[in-house]
């Protein structure tokens, strides 16, 4: 055999290190060596890029599952101004209009709320009394509400900023919130959502307003989360019930 035959016999047995078979025939021992060595570079590649396909597919898969379940639910869209009319005050209506459940005197943020007859919040008030807005309506609903005053421009509140508009470690700089509030011209009001299965907080602010008649406003979601099948809890919750 002559020494080009020999040469390409090196090649082919070490074909990624060329630069040190490529001079001439390699010992045996050393091809089988480089041979050993080019196979293990090439399966941990192979695993490697395996790993990296099965991280893909969950990441696609947990995307898809996250994407049917707002389609399916009418999930709100976050941090978009959107606009709404109450009418009339929930408790200042006529008795066929009573038979309706809640009709328009109540915001739905979503299809899941709208389902399960649970508003996101309630335009109240009876008839000539002063209106007042709620977000706990029923059930375990620990949601409140806090009037975060006149003046406060919609676009500008973000979620750190609707528990302290100021952001100053200041006791009368937090926001107050409560069970109700009263309807005001003009006032921009955060609404801390707790349920057992709806979490979230939104923004909103009064742009019109006749007593008992009706309210219009401009809302704008920060956070929204849905647990349809529940939570892990404890049992034996009661409003009334005392300790002992």
């Amino acid at each position: 055999m002559d020494v080009r035959a020999k040469q390409r016999l090196s090649y082919l047995a070490c074909p990624f290190t060329l630069k040190l078979c490529g001079g001439g025939f390699a010992p045996r021992h050393l091809s089988r060596s480089m041979l050993r060595g080019n196979i293990e570079r090439l399966e941990n590649l192979t695993m490697k890029n395996f790993s990296l396909s099965i991280l893909f597919l969950l990441v696609a898969t947990v995307s898809l599952l996250a994407q049917n379940a707002t389609q399916k639910f009418e999930l709100p869209e976050l941090h978009t101004i959107k606009a709404i009319t109450l009418s009339p005050s929930y408790s200042c209506r006529e008795k066929d209009q009573s038979r309706q459940g809640y009709g328009n005197t109540a915001l739905f943020l979503s299809a899941y709320s709208k389902q399960r007859n649970s508003p996101d919040l309630l335009f109240n008030g009876a008839c000539r009394s002063e209106d007042y807005f709620e977000a706990s309506t029923a059930g375990d609903d620990f949601s409140l509400i806090a009037d975060l005053g006149a003046e406060v421009s919609l676009e500008e509140v973000s979620a750190s900023r609707a528990f302290n508009l100021k952001r100053v470690h200041s006791y009368v700089e937090y926001s107050k919130f409560v069970q109700t509030a009263r309807v005001e011209l003009n006032h921009t009001y955060a609404v801390l959502l707790n349920e057992s299965d709806k979490r979230g907080l939104f923004l909103f602010r009064v742009t019109e307003y006749v007593p008992n008649e009706k309210v219009v406003l401009r809302y704008a979601i920060k956070s929204y989360q849905i647990m349809p099948n529940g939570q892990i809890r404890s049992e034996g919750f009661d409003w009334e019930k005392s300790n002992n």
